[in-house]
């Protein structure tokens, strides 16, 4: 939103006032204006360290190499070649450390994270090396001595307050400046870069050249900073591009507060004053300003501007107010506005055609094709791993293709940047909302609306300027119905508000065709019919390929259906055809009686004793609410089923039951103990083994030393009945025997699912959580398991989550379905294995 002018540039007026006081405060606490002076140029560096730190997320662990470069090359410059005051020195200083920030920026950025972090780090110990051994160039250890302040008409800079003025005003300009960038297009996109890097990327921002445009802005302003030190002691030493100057630099930053301009001004002031007093009472002080400056990053992160703020939410708790989604103002029946809606769209807009992609061994999609017309909802359908989410992340350009073509209004878009097929016309949404937390709503849709405009680069005019831009957002917030709450957080919002807001990011892109990516996963009833009214809006004008595990309600609105398995297109058709199609249907529901051998008895023992009991239990994601009083029951020597289409929370229940996910509420008794809340390592030690879906191995690690890990602070007494020594796991899997020395990552599929399994019975295991043991293995591999687990009923229960119906119905004794996180069906299992019109009416649409 819009602020005033007194607002946006009152950090001018309190810097301007605190410099005024600032040397006579000095003077009362017994200190030089040298010393002011020292406090206004590390405010200067800081500043420019927090460009990085605080509004793009990039940590430097090296930036006061930036810091002694600026120094060194304004010194060598006055001494070597122009004599005379300083102006003409700093000014030549900038354009080299900008040439030199600009070729390192380059080469390091291309890291993120830790790994741009240590490459600064690394940065800073080379230069100081340079510096100190280049004694020709630099002077070594001696540094170079004998610089010269000059005179400003007839004010000599030597005088101590002349210095300190002419610096202030420096500081002064330096800080506007910043505000203009800060308020800024350009300044603006950075915040959202540190808020979420692939949002931004895909909103149309080419996000490497802002990082390596702030980067360069950075350094520059912390070289301006070097070089006026060097000035002011006369002199420049290694020093200043030591290790330990730069990790002073980024203290300062967080101590002031990274996420405010004037807060590492602020920062600069407490670690001159802490040195200065406190070094008169003890050698050890740089001792105790580390201490204080992890209080603040545990304790205060905001800093010391933020401190009040965390003090005032600890002593006085904000009123609980009420949801946020409450108060918003919705309007029926709004059509989608204008300056969205694309130029006459007709024929196939979005055309993909043979694309296929392996990551190593894993073939993800292989030779899919599709077409997406105007005016056309097309649902993309198929069971888990079938490959629908990795074919949006090839059309929108996450991965690169390994082959095939993909045509967006007639030109091909494969190989093609992120950013460019977002400004080209296609946007998307993604499956796990990815917003921008930490802004406004109003800041996340004015930020895909100013992607689309010439100005996105703009470094200098001011955002609130732009009066085209606000008018589309504001317009953008109403049809989506978030009026009244635009200045809550993305993340303060409920599951079904960021579903909104996710999908408001994506239009306000202009996009000629939308890809959502499960829109309706996780949204109570209100707002599933909400945003499926949204969609079908949108739709009337901008063509949508949509991902949607409810698929009773996405063939209701769709047009045409592809449906996928196992990387590949096995249809397109109608919604009636897909229903119809006896292919689509064996795909979630099976195809009959498999040919195995099962001991399972036919009639399950009702007197057996109950060893699980998983009653009315709530889990949630975030905000978003996945089991909805779940309840499971499970006997001793019985293997229970979970059966549900994607997305309908069986996995998730598999891992509250593990304790890896925290329930809401609800009951959970194993032997009679209450295990609700329990830690994961507690609720293993008790006799729950559980196998993750895609195995969860220890790579690097051999067979043996992943099952030793296993049996590694678990009972392995046998109090369960038997123990799982080396020599029976060897028998249950014979195949692993020339193995135990061989990594697990060097393992094939079947036998990695092997050694998983084997490594969660290693302890006392009473009940053993298996998550999809069959996705991805040979048929030979997959019967040679379902023996094991058909042998293993003698010893445990098993409660087994796989889409090969046909092998887990033919193995287990009950079924539980699941869908939308609640159990709809509970039974036997043998029913469900030998009428298969039965399971398609429970299982099927």
């Amino acid at each position: 939103m819009k602020l005033s002018p007194h607002s946006k540039y009152r950090p001018l007026g309190l810097a301007a006032a605190a410099l005024i006081v600032l040397p006579f405060a000095m003077s009362l606490l017994g200190l030089s204006v040298n010393t002011a002076t020292m406090v206004v140029i590390l405010a200067i560096a800081t500043m420019g360290l927090n460009l990085c730190v605080g509004y793009t997320g990039l940590v430097s662990f090296g930036h006061g190499t930036w810091f002694g470069i600026g120094a060194y090359a304004a010194g060598l410059i006055q001494l070597r070649w122009s004599g005379g005051g300083m102006w003409l020195p700093i000014l030549l200083s900038t354009i080299v450390v900008g040439v030199l920030s600009t070729a390192v920026g380059i080469i390091i950025l291309r890291r993120r994270g830790v790994y741009f972090s240590l490459l600064t780090l690394a940065l800073a110990a080379l230069t100081y090396t340079v510096a100190f051994r280049w004694s020709e160039v630099t002077g070594g250890e001696d540094g170079l001595g004998g610089l010269k302040r000059g005179s400003i008409g007839p004010f000599s800079l030597d005088n101590a307050y002349n210095y300190y003025v002419a610096v202030a005003l420096i500081g002064l300009a330096v800080l506007y400046l910043l505000l203009r960038l800060t308020r800024s297009p350009f300044g603006h996109v950075l915040v959202a870069i540190r808020e979420n890097q692939l949002r931004a990327t895909f909103q149309g921002y080419p996000v490497e050249r802002y990082k390596l445009g702030v980067f360069v802005i950075s350094a520059i302003v912390t070289g301006v900073a070097g070089a006026l030190l060097g000035f002011q002691t006369y002199l420049v030493s290694a020093e200043a591009v030591s290790v330990p100057f730069s990790g002073e630099l980024l203290a300062m930053v967080v101590i002031g507060g990274m996420r405010s301009m004037l807060g590492p001004a602020l920062g600069a002031l407490f670690f001159i004053l802490f040195r200065e007093l406190f070094s008169i009472w003890t050698p050890n002080w740089l001792l105790w300003f580390g201490l204080i400056f992890v209080a603040f990053v545990l304790y205060s992160p905001g800093g010391l501007v933020g401190i009040w703020a965390t003090l005032s939410r600890r002593w006085r708790p904000a009123p609980e107010e009420a949801a946020a989604m409450s108060k918003r103002r919705i309007y029926q029946d709004l059509p989608l506005p204008g300056f969205l809606m694309p130029e006459s769209l007709t024929g196939t807009v979005l055309e993909v055609e043979g694309i296929s992609k392996n990551f190593g061994g894993i073939r993800a999609v292989s030779n899919a094709s599709l077409q997406i017309g105007a005016g056309e909802i097309h649902a993309l359908i198929g069971p888990n791993g079938a490959g629908k989410t990795t074919l949006f992340n090839l059309i929108s350009g996450l991965f690169p293709t390994d082959a095939g073509t993909i045509r967006l209004n007639g030109r091909e878009i494969q190989g093609v940047p992120s950013e460019l097929i977002c400004h080209r016309g296609l946007a998307r949404s993604f499956q796990i909302t990815n917003l921008f937390r930490g802004l406004p709503i109003y800041e996340n849709l004015r930020l895909s609306l100013q992607a689309q405009s010439d100005m996105r680069f703009n470094l200098w005019r001011d955002i609130d300027s732009y009066a085209d831009i606000h008018a589309e957002t504001a317009e953008l917030v109403k049809f989506l119905g978030l009026e009244g709450i635009e200045e809550i957080e993305g993340g303060e919002l409920s599951y079904g508000g960021q579903r909104l807001v996710d999908l408001g990011i994506a239009l306000g892109s202009k996009p000629q065709v939308l890809l959502l990516d499960e829109p309706l996963a996780g949204l109570a009833a209100a707002e599933r019919e909400r945003v499926s009214s949204l969609i079908k809006s949108v739709a009337s004008n901008i063509p949508v390929l949509i991902v949607e595990h409810d698929i009773d309600r996405v063939l209701g609105f769709s047009q045409a259906v592809t449906v996928m398995n196992q990387g590949e297109v096995l249809m397109t058709g109608s919604p009636d055809a897909v229903r119809a199609d006896r292919r689509v249907q064996e795909v979630y529901t099976g195809t009959g009686i498999p040919e195995v051998e099962h001991s399972r008895a036919d009639e399950v023992q009702q007197e057996a004793p109950q060893i699980l009991r998983f009653e009315g239990v709530n889990t949630f994601y975030g905000k978003s609410h996945i089991l909805h009083d779940a309840t499971l029951n499970v006997r001793e020597g019985e293997i229970v089923a979970l059966l549900g289409r994607n997305g309908a929370g069986k996995s998730t229940l598999l891992k509250t039951l593990a304790g890896l996910i925290p329930l809401a509420s609800g009951t959970i008794e194993y032997e009679g103990s209450n295990i609700a809340g329990m830690p994961a390592p507690d609720i293993s030690r008790m006799g729950i083994g559980y196998v993750p879906q895609g195995r969860g191995l220890f790579a690097g690690m051999t067979v043996r030393e992943n099952l030793s890990l296993g049996r590694l602070a678990r009972k392995t007494d046998g109090s369960n009945g038997v123990v799982w020594s080396e020599e029976l796991i060897l028998e249950y899997f014979p195949c692993l025997k020339e193995r135990m020395d061989v990594a697990a990552d060097y393992l094939s599929g079947g036998e990695q699912q092997m050694v998983a399994v084997a490594r969660a019975m290693s302890g006392n295991v009473k009940l053993l959580l298996l998550d999809e043991p069959f996705e991805g293995l040979a048929p030979t591999v997959i019967l040679e398991l379902f023996k094991v687990f058909d042998l293993l009923r003698r010893h445990t229960s098993i409660v087994i989550v796989e889409h090969n119906l046909d092998l887990v119905l033919a193995l287990a004794d009950r079924v539980f379905a699941l869908e939308r996180g609640a159990v709809f069906h509970r039974g036997p299992a043998a029913p469900l294995l030998t009428d298969l019109e039965y399971r398609k009416k429970i299982l099927w649409l």
